[in-house]
């Protein structure tokens, strides 16, 4: 698309790039000139759909459990290996609460699972990002996904609600440790985005899950879409937040600062 260049010549990794946020922003970093765009991803179907459709010379898809480590280590790896550079990281990955996890009836299983995706996948994916970033000299961005919820508590899904504090709490550290190094790192938190997983969540089509959150955002006249959260990590991602760092940008309509 001629005119939007604000990642122009830039290779990005995203994590949970298959669907989602992540596909969303995987479209408009190719389309703002992106030179390559690293789709990682465990839903290999998908993820190679959105490869497909974005156009092979310009985005890849590779398996990646962020669960891994190794598969973190070696998507970074191969990718500065096959591009030989490395400048944006936008770590999304992860998974809602898998039952209600109230602290009564807490699970200890489930909350062990979420957080092996949202917040020991994030840390690793913002470790070996941000390490081949000070190794190849570049003043990279990373950007992390957290949510409304870390800025709230819940009525349930307590594990979710502790693994997006913990991304606050990563970025805001990493951002303090990286800054001698050129590299931004900041969050972008969503309120309730219609992705496949939400609607699964809910057993509802998009159009339903809208209309139920969307009552609770001081913004009216709009409906939040993955597009405007991947907007907004293309702004953090780009030269336009060249001065921004240990920043979480709310994309929520309203949502946190609504009177009760």
């Amino acid at each position: 698309m001629t005119g939007l260049t604000k990642l122009r010549g830039k290779v990005a990794i995203i994590t949970g790039g298959a669907s989602g946020i992540g596909e969303a922003a995987a479209r408009v970093f190719a389309d703002h000139g992106a030179r390559m765009v690293v789709i990682a991803d465990v839903q290999d179907d998908l993820g190679q759909q959105v490869a497909t459709s974005i156009g092979a010379d310009k985005c890849k898809y590779i398996h990646c459990d962020v669960t891994n480590e190794d598969q973190i280590k070696s998507l970074v790896d191969s990718t500065v290996q096959n591009c030989g550079q490395l400048d944006v990281m936008f770590s999304n990955a992860g998974i809602l609460s898998s039952c209600d996890q109230t602290i009564l009836d807490f699970d200890l299983q489930a909350f062990d699972r979420l957080f092996s995706i949202n917040v020991r996948g994030m840390a690793a994916s913002v470790k070996h990002a941000a390490r081949a970033m000070v190794e190849l000299r570049v003043r990279g961005s990373i950007v992390c996904t957290a949510s409304v919820t870390a800025s709230r508590g819940g009525a349930k899904s307590t594990d979710y609600y502790m693994s997006k504090h913990a991304v606050l709490g990563l970025v805001r550290s990493a951002s303090a440790q990286l800054g001698v190094h050129g590299i931004r790192v900041n969050c972008v938190s969503p309120y309730a985005v219609a992705t496949p997983g939400l609607c699964g969540s809910h057993s509802m089509e998009a159009d339903e899950v809208e209309k139920v959150y969307e009552t609770h955002t001081s913004l009216k006249g709009v409906v939040l879409k993955v597009q405007h959260v991947a907007d907004a990590v293309l702004f953090l991602a780009s030269a336009d937040s060249e001065f921004v760092t240990g920043h979480d940008l709310v994309v929520d309509g309203g949502f946190l600062s609504k009177m009760i």
